[in-house]
């Protein structure tokens, strides 16, 4: 029995990548309001929240480069030299940020210092994620399998309001993260930070939908051609009903409320699910489809065993560790190693 296993590791991939921007994004977010806060025992809470947790949140980026090596090796040689500097920054960054979550913890006379540390780590990993996907979604020139732009093609006006769209979007699951997990004066900060991003997000969010069709006219022909436009118009619907949900329920938000940050994950869900609409079949866009770039079918489907086996032990992990350490976090509890 035949089986399209291209496109199963193309879904696959594209699953790892989302779970790592959904679990990762919201502790970046975390980060980056630092600074805004009120002083250090509620950066306290905030961390405390994400501690038991952030550590297993970059396996899924580990994950997702090593299924595109195994699985598309054109896209992996022809990407990685496209974004280098912009990886580079986001690799040392989230390595920054790690050590700064550590040190923070210990250094009890310079925890200002290395809270800095961890806005600043998070700030530049969201946002050269951001560019990179900006950058990836405008283009990548590709001759014979090989790169052949220079080293700052990436850079652009669309990659960089991706890159500060992202900023806001990581914001918007950090405050609704620490929405559901705080209390007091805190829960109330995040509740009314969480309905400024919100506005942020959806502004942004429009303005990528509006920018993307102009990048290329076979995009613009995908959504806006007669009968594309009529299947296609719940998705832009859909997320203004659940922008305005979300609204509501951050209106409301008291107690233990896990709803807003499960409506913020909605919201990225739809924005992937837009850029994957926009895209498809081009694993290197324009013009480069998941069946050019992909590996030998046998290379595939004995990688796809192993990947198809882990999966369910990852999320089982991911699954149970949230369930443990569900609720609101107090001011009593501490991290340490």
């Amino acid at each position: 029995m035949s089986f399209d296993v291209t496109t199963i590791w193309a879904g696959v991939i594209a699953f790892v990548i989302f779970m790592y921007v959904l679990l990762d994004g919201f502790d970046l977010g975390l980060g980056m309001l630092f600074p805004f806060m009120k002083d250090e025992r509620e950066r306290d809470i905030a961390m405390n929240s994400v501690a038991p947790i952030w550590d297993f949140n970059e396996t899924w980026l580990v994950l997702g480069a090593a299924g595109l090596f195994g699985a598309f090796p054109m896209a992996y040689a022809a990407l990685l030299p496209a974004f280098y500097l912009p990886i580079l920054v986001m690799l040392i960054a989230l390595v920054f940020r790690g050590v700064a979550f550590e040190f923070r913890f210990k250094v009890h006379a310079h925890k200002g210092l290395w809270s800095k540390a961890f806005f600043f780590g998070s700030l530049f990993a969201t946002f050269t994620q951001g560019v990179v996907l900006g950058a990836f979604v405008q283009g990548v020139p590709v001759r014979d399998g090989q790169y052949t732009g220079g080293a700052f093609d990436w850079l652009s006006p669309f990659s960089l309001l991706t890159g500060v769209a992202l900023v806001a979007g990581y914001g918007l699951l950090g405050a609704t993260w620490l929405v559901a997990k705080s209390t007091g004066d805190l829960h109330d900060w995040a509740q009314r930070t969480a309905i400024r991003l919100l506005f942020a997000v959806i502004l942004f969010m429009g303005l990528v939908s509006a920018a993307v069709p102009l990048l290329d006219t076979d995009i613009a022909q995908r959504w806006f051609a007669w009968p594309n436009i009529l299947y296609l118009s719940p998705i832009p619907l859909l997320v203004a009903a659940v922008g305005f949900e979300l609204w509501r329920s951050l209106q409301h938000a008291s107690g233990r409320v896990i709803r807003p940050f499960l409506l913020a994950m909605t919201l990225f869900l739809l924005g992937f699910l837009g850029l994957a609409i926009s895209l498809w079949p081009n694993l290197i866009p324009p013009d480069i489809s998941i069946y050019e770039a992909a590996a030998p079918r046998s290379s595939q489907v004995f990688l796809l065993v192993g990947m198809l086996a882990l999966l369910p032990v990852l999320l089982g992990y991911v699954a149970y560790t949230y369930w443990v350490f569900r609720g609101k976090i107090g001011d009593d509890v501490g991290y340490d190693h």
